[in-house]
């Protein structure tokens, strides 16, 4: 059976935090068996779970929130980003020109009803702003849709 799992999580983290955190992903994954990843793809937690998806042979879908997303994400991270995006086997490009909150509550809100279960990088503390991971993860929550919460003990973002 494959499931579906959706990510959610911070951006920004530090180097030392992101392997701790791609050591996380790469065993939830690992647990799910067969995967198909459904991410959108931004730098941080949402790229190193689209690939330890693709490493563990699972597929991948990208839901983008914006037209104009790319141009948002750090400059340093855009290949990247392009070779997750051109490795995905569905891409899911919401209505947006630009990306703002209400775009990104919109994509994390795509991703959780086409998923099974969502990974959420999370240190368990109020959004910084709306349509961020906190609140991802209480759509998810309202939805029924099982929420594992991956952070690292004692980790400060």
């Amino acid at each position: 059976m494959t499931t579906r799992l959706a990510i959610t999580g911070h951006r920004g983290l530090t180097a030392e935090l992101e392997a701790e955190i791609d050591r996380m992903i790469r065993a939830a994954v690992a647990e799910n068996g067969s995967v198909i990843g459904v991410s959108c793809l931004a730098d941080g937690a949402d790229a190193v779970f689209a690939q330890a998806v693709l490493d563990a042979g699972g597929a991948l879908v990208a839901v983008l929130p914006a037209a104009r997303y790319r141009e948002t994400l750090p400059e340093a991270y855009r290949s990247v980003y392009d070779s997750l995006l051109a490795q995905a086997g569905k891409v899911v490009q919401l209505e947006h020109v630009t990306p703002d909150p209400h775009a990104y509550m919109e994509a994390g809100k795509r991703m959780v009803d086409e998923s099974d279960a969502l990974l959420a990088v999370w240190d368990g503390l109020p959004g910084r702003g709306p349509g961020g991971t906190a609140d991802v993860v209480a759509y998810a929550r309202s939805r029924g849709v099982p929420v594992t919460v991956l952070w690292p003990e004692g980790a400060v973002r």
